[in-house]
Parts: C-alpha cells; sequence; structure tokens
C-alpha cells in the first residue's frame, strides 16, 4: 500500500479499498471467531468485569 501520510482522509479511503482488493482473499478460518478470547467467570452484579 502507498505511504497515506500525505493523503486527505477521502484518498486515504480510496487508496485502501483498492488495496483491500488487489490483496489476495484470505484463507477461511479454522477456529470459532471469538473461542480464542480469554473467559471471563461471572461476578457478582454491579462488579465490573474486565
Amino acid at each position: 500500500m502507498a505511504n497515506t501520510k500525505k493523503l486527505g482522509k477521502e484518498e486515504r479511503k480510496k487508496v485502501k479499498r483498492a488495496a483491500r482488493k488487489k490483496a489476495a482473499p484470505k484463507k477461511p478460518r479454522d477456529y470459532a471467531r471469538g473461542s480464542k478470547k480469554p473467559k471471563v467467570k461471572k461476578l457478582a452484579r454491579g462488579t465490573s468485569k474486565r
């Protein structure tokens, strides 16, 4: 992808979109989405979990 430091927001969006179209397609993941997130135990109501 080109250096987008000197471009404005709209031009940067266009460049990024073009780069995404050119990029090779990603392989499908072999695990469920979110399955690698750290699991959090249930806590008492009113306490912050993270």
